[in-house]
């Protein structure tokens, strides 16, 4: 299906499946120190400056065209190396070591690398043992075939299917966020990872057998054991996110592109649990001040301006700045919410983008872009599809993107007419990126009532009276930045979305927003209660112990805070030691 859209889409619309030679060229790649670097523990060994100056310094990069591979190219040469993208099916042959970081569809993958000869080129290459690493969908193609829709054949090279994870079992799918891996092979590449976390983000995996128990090389529990890395002689694939693990992550790329790294190896581990982490996201919300420049700011439930004559937009800092300095905090995922606009600018020249496109050559987590992720018409009449906006941001570095009011517009529409059209951003972007990829953003507020029964929406018993004594309330969903409201509730919504495609719930709350007083678990219960995703709690933090609060008496993945990290109220580090102090897993 994937496929099929993308070959029928008009033909002036970027696709994403085409060759990186025909992209805006990378950016240069950036140095950056970590305040808990892991260089003085001898895990990430040292750049080294001389390796972009010779053959050995040279990467082949397998991209064939879908998702983020920007943040693996930038990881790379941060490293010291050079790229070279596959042109041809000669380039893979040619290569001295292959890196392929799948990103996007199954089907989709394997129809662009049979058609253009590449599948058949890969499979030589690693048949011959020579150095290869595959990265999460670059894993998955390695065995015979898929589900996701499929059945989809495979490479055929490591025995196995690769399967849906079962939601039914109690766990949020897609697994998203930074899981810890149980070693069951001696191996240089895993080293650095005993007793860290790695970042997953899929929908779909592979199950250890007797028939594939030779290739794997470690596995990760979540519902079930499934293969988190393979490795036989030379070649290594892994499920997870190497260029989004922060420095474990980068250690690992490390000891595969320098064969000069020491093979310090230690015994497997035996028998450890391994177990999911919360996430702790950082959210930025970037738009221009009255000057024209690009500040990140905050509100106080939505009003970002100062209540001054000059009614100025509060200015918290620079984007790039801002996030550099999350990154070291140990954020594990940040969040641009672009909430200006920038409806003028051709698509290209988007201020956002540039944000991300510099972001990404620093920042080795997860980048989430969200605002104006819909269909709109620039300055010079040029019309753009949703799509194409999401592609550009996916090309500039993003790994997620975040679907607001179109996404209420799409729900409504579903739920009154109860058919999928495909032509909503959140089904177009998931067709093409996978659910993974898209967050829906609710933005919901409270509307207290006496009797469940007096509206047609999902109510919720509440913790705490409202102002007239009612003891339940639904919650309003609104678009345009929480001027408007619409005629759905927010569980209505998130039941809606999760069947138009979307992967994880970004749940705001506007009653609460800068208010400090603490997550509403009311209103996150009442949405868990309704999907199978993860759900990221927002709006309220204004202590360390409002994350602990928000993760014990919820099943919120993740809970995000812009202002008081923005402000220095709370430090993320404070937030990461306070968890561990309430036993809660967490990525330190």
């Amino acid at each position: 299906m994937e496929a099929a859209l993308l070959l029928s889409r008009p033909p002036n619309a970027p696709s994403p499946l085409i060759p990186h030679s025909l992209r805006r060229s990378s950016l240069a790649s950036t140095t950056n120190e970590r305040s808990f670097n892991l260089r003085s523990k001898n895990l990430l060994p040292p750049i080294r400056a001389s390796a972009a100056s010779s053959d050995s310094g040279m990467v082949t990069l397998l991209d064939y065209g879908a998702g983020n591979v920007r943040s693996v190219r930038n990881a790379i040469r941060y490293l010291g190396f050079d790229v070279k993208d596959v042109q041809t099916p000669e380039d893979i042959l040619n290569a001295n070591r292959l890196v392929f970081p799948g990103v996007g569809a199954f089907a989709a993958a394997m129809e662009v690398l049979s058609k253009n000869g590449m599948a058949e080129a890969l499979c030589m290459y690693i048949k011959e043992d020579r150095p290869f690493l595959g990265i999460c969908l670059g894993l998955q193609l390695l065995f015979e075939q898929s589900e996701e829709n499929g059945p989809v054949k495979g490479l055929g090279l490591i025995p196995g299917v690769v399967g849906r994870f079962d939601a039914s079992s109690g766990i949020k799918v897609p697994h998203i966020g930074w899981n810890a891996l149980k070693v069951t092979k001696e191996s240089n590449l895993l080293e650095a990872i005993r007793d860290h976390h790695v970042y997953f983000v899929h929908s779909y995996r592979a199950m250890p057998s007797d028939a594939n128990r030779e290739w794997i090389s470690s596995t990760c529990n979540y519902g079930d054991n499934f293969i988190a890395s393979v490795q036989r002689g030379n070649v290594h694939a892994v499920q997870f996110h190497p260029e989004k693990s922060g420095d474990v992550g980068l250690s690992i790329l490390r000891r595969y592109l320098d064969s000069s790294t020491p093979s310090t190896i230690k015994k497997p581990t035996k028998g450890k649990a391994t177990k999911l982490a919360k996430r702790v996201i950082a959210c930025l919300d970037v738009r221009t001040n009255n000057r024209g420049d690009l500040v990140v700011t905050k509100g106080d439930q939505y009003d970002v301006r100062e209540h001054t004559k000059e009614n100025e937009v509060r200015n918290l800092g620079k984007p790039v700045e801002l996030a550099s300095q999350y990154y070291k905090d140990g954020a594990d995922e940040i969040c641009f919410l672009n909430i200006t606009g920038f409806r003028d600018f051709p698509l290209g020249d988007l201020p956002m983008l540039q944000v991300i496109r510099l972001a990404s050559e620093k920042v080795f987590v997860p980048l989430t872009v969200g605002g104006g992720i819909r269909d709109f018409t620039d300055g010079n009449g040029r019309h753009y599809s949703s799509l194409e906006v999401a592609s550009e941001y996916f090309r500039s570095g993003a790994d997620k993107i975040s679907i607001g009011s179109d996404a209420v517009y799409a729900a409504e529409a579903y739920l009154r007419d109860g058919v999928k059209t495909g032509k909503s951003s959140l089904e177009q972007i998931s067709q093409v990126y996978g659910n993974q990829a898209v967050v829906v953003s609710i933005d919901p507020q409270r509307v207290c009532v006496k009797n469940p029964d007096d509206v047609k929406f999902k109510t919720v018993k509440l913790t705490n009276p409202g102002p007239n004594g009612e003891e339940y309330a639904w919650y309003q969903c609104t678009v345009n930045g929480g001027r408007e409201g619409r005629p759905i509730g927010a569980y209505e919504l998130a039941k809606a979305v999760e069947e138009l495609g979307a992967g994880e719930i970004l749940l705001n709350c506007i009653d609460a927003d800068g208010q400090g007083t603490g997550f509403v678990t009311d209103l996150v219960n009442l949405v868990a209660d309704a999907v199978t995703l993860p759900i990221i709690a927002s709006s309220g933090a204004g202590a360390v112990v409002h994350f602990s609060e928000v993760f014990r008496k919820t099943s919120a993945s993740a809970a995000l805070a812009a202002g008081i990290f923005h402000r220095k109220e709370v430090p993320i580090s404070s937030v990461k030691e306070h968890m561990l102090r309430e036993h809660i897993e967490v990525r330190v």
